[in-house]
């Protein structure tokens, strides 16, 4: 053994720097991470790139190689991330004070400016928070309490989500979505003033709307009661002794009628009297 060593002892050094070269030369890249390559402290390639619609296995994922102690590799992760706001006051149009919690999903899209201009994913975040805190308290600001119960929400969801995305571009990050998680008045005298406003604009328009009601409705009798007077008119005046037996029949209705609460009554007339004349007929 002393012999062989002796013998070939530069050989079985050469082959352990090799062995030991190439282990440090192999790097092995996750499908969910993207590798970006530092040389000499400038990112010089990426492996494992995110693309969009990619298929799973043909993304460039596996082992790799890099020139050993010059080359660093750092990973990037190309799953969502997310960026969870912390729960903040924010004054809307109709001056309430709405605590707000908030939070984004993102994607690193372009590795190497995340590392030129945040180093990390987590410096990522660090930047987006005071920008995502600056455009909410601008959009809600712009917005009554009462606009974020409805779908007007949604809209201002949509303009932050667009505005946060281009300042994120900046940093290598795509943004994909901005959801409000909860909207709160704050406990106590704030919130309770806010339910009696919301209770008296309520009834506002409850009043607005029951007295557009009666309104309608009264021009909508008027309206039919004007086409039955001048139906009546077009129809009595083409038979004048059917009008006058109809308006005698209704009159007789209504005196001689024995209805709730009406009771009852005797009437004593002359049998010539002119108001039984159709109880005589024609002779």
């Amino acid at each position: 053994m002393e012999n062989i060593w002796e013998n070939y002892k530069l050989s079985i050094m050469a082959v352990g720097a090799l062995i030991i070269a190439l282990l440090l030369s192999i790097v092995i890249v996750p499908e969910e991470q993207q590798a970006v390559v530092v040389r000499t402290g400038e990112p010089v390639r990426v492996i494992n790139r995110f693309e969009p619609d990619q298929p799973y296995g043909e993304t460039g994922a596996g082992m790799v190689l890099k020139i050993p102690l010059v080359e660093q590799v750092q990973f990037v992760d190309k799953r969502v991330l997310s960026l969870v706001m912390e729960r903040e006051q924010v004054l809307s149009s109709d001056q309430q004070r709405l605590l707000v919690d908030a939070y984004a999903r993102f994607r690193i899209i372009d590795p190497v400016r995340m590392v030129e201009t945040a180093g990390t994913a987590d410096g990522v975040r660090s930047q987006l928070e005071p920008i995502l805190n600056s455009v909410l308290r601008q959009e809600l600001g712009r917005r009554t309490f009462a606009n974020m119960l409805t779908a007007e929400r949604g809209r201002a969801m949509s303009n932050i989500k667009d505005k946060l995305d281009i300042q994120a571009r900046e940093y290598g990050a795509q943004v994909i979505d901005v959801r409000i998680k909860q909207t709160d008045l704050p406990d106590g005298t704030p919130l309770e003033s806010a339910f009696r406003r919301m209770k008296t604009d309520r009834e506002r328009e409850a009043r607005t709307i029951r007295a557009q009601g009666e309104r309608n409705a009264r021009v909508i009798r008027a309206e039919a009661d004007a086409e039955a007077a001048r139906v009546y008119a077009a129809s009595f005046g083409k038979d004048p002794a059917f009008y006058d037996f109809y308006r005698a029949m209704q009159s007789y209705d209504t005196t001689f009628a024995k209805g709730e609460g009406q009771g009852e009554s005797s009437i004593i007339l002359s049998p010539n009297s002119d108001y039984l004349r159709q109880f005589r007929g024609s002779r």
